[in-house]
């Protein structure tokens, strides 16, 4: 190979080569800081900067936000009229809901039973009256005379594949109580709405035991102010759409310390009643007074959780039903003994002269003083 002979010709084109790309990359790298001055002293494209100086008053849903709301109902809530305040007068008689049809799927969520917020569609009653309990339960025959057992089970949502199992092997009549705790939701809320079966949500309220036994993140608590204790009864109300009211359980645990406070538990039940939703105190024999649409619940059945207490428990039901002509039952937790039990139950229950109900066809008017009713 040649070697290029120091001040020849082909040195000479060697280093205008170098001389060249330098020049070359010297242009690129000031036209790139050019650029990035022009861009720093022009600052962001309108719209964003608009964005920017909003961000404050503008409402944005959190990263909990009820996460089985879809997009086209909240709209929709939000551009539905709102209701006139809702007195206990306005709140119709849901067990004139009953008829003498043979019972159906459960209706989707109504737009115009849905107040949108930053947590997400908070149930409310409708412009023309109607209530979550009313347009979410399940139909009864009004004619029916013989005694009534209502059942609500608990723990749905947490395990996919077992609150599958319950939907699909309870009888239809049977409450199914969500956990304001499980994920993607929407799917079972629909398989249970095609079998007809009511739903309600689980209120995280402060158990005995606390904190020992540990109702969630977003419990209500005796603890707490006021006002925060009202937005975590916001945020699990939230938690879905559709559904004809709560129950005062998670799991096991029963809100006994919460409903220590009458005041406390007496707030919660005002609220879901001016929103059109029934409340279940699973407490039996709870003195409490129900504020709400509701029943206190006469029999805990998994207690025990097995096979033998599960049987003894809706032995329980029956005797009490026939005694007062109605009677509920509540289970914390659905479970395979438990639904094996009650499956087989309640084959033979007609023949024993009882029929299974909806919780919507054995509730109790509230009781609110007649001069504090007539102020609302």
């Amino acid at each position: 190979m040649r070697e290029a002979v120091a001040g020849g010709p082909e040195a000479g084109e060697w280093n205008n080569g170098w001389t060249w790309l330098r020049r070359f990359w010297g242009l690129v790298l000031t036209a790139t800081l050019l650029g990035l001055g022009t861009l720093a002293y022009l600052g962001p494209p309108p719209q964003e900067a608009s964005l920017e100086a909003n961000r404050d008053a503008t409402p944005r849903p959190p990263s909990d936000a009820a996460p089985d709301a879809p997009a086209a109902i909240v709209a929709a809530a939000q551009a539905a009229p709102a209701p006139p305040a809702a007195t206990l007068t306005d709140l119709q008689d849901p067990a004139s809901q009953q008829s003498q049809g043979p019972p159906g799927p459960i209706p989707p969520p109504d737009p115009q039973m849905l107040e949108a917020t930053r947590l997400g569609a908070l149930p409310r009653v409708a412009p023309d009256g109607r209530t979550s309990i009313r347009a979410y339960g399940r139909a009864f025959p009004r004619a029916e005379k013989r005694p009534r057992i209502a059942i609500v089970v608990g723990g749905l949502g947490l395990n996919a594949a077992l609150s599958d199992e319950a939907i699909r092997r309870l009888p239809p009549t049977t409450g199914l109580a969500f956990s304001p705790y499980a994920q993607n939701l929407q799917p079972l809320l629909n398989r249970a709405r095609a079998r007809g079966m009511e739903a309600l949500v689980a209120l995280p309220l402060e158990p005995a035991g606390y904190p020992s036994n540990d109702p969630g993140p977003r419990a209500l608590l005796t603890t707490l102010p006021a006002a925060e204790n009202a937005e975590r009864l916001r945020w699990v109300l939230t938690r879905l759409q559709g559904y004809v009211g709560a129950v005062g359980a998670l799991g096991g645990m029963r809100g006994e310390r919460f409903a220590q406070a009458p005041e406390l538990l007496a707030g919660v039940q005002d609220v879901l009643r001016d929103r059109g939703l029934l409340y279940l105190d699973p407490r039996p024999e709870a003195t409490n007074g129900n504020r709400a649409w509701g029943r206190t619940a006469d029999v805990v059945i998994d207690e025990p959780a097995t096979r033998e207490g599960v049987e003894r428990r809706l032995q329980e039901l029956e005797r009490v039903a026939k005694e007062w002509g109605s009677a509920l039952g509540v289970a914390g937790d659905a479970s395979p003994v438990l639904l094996d039990r009650i499956t087989s139950w309640a084959t033979g229950l007609e023949q024993r002269g009882i029929v299974l109900a909806p919780v919507t066809a054995i509730l109790r008017r509230p009781e609110i003083p007649q001069k504090e009713s007539a102020a609302r």
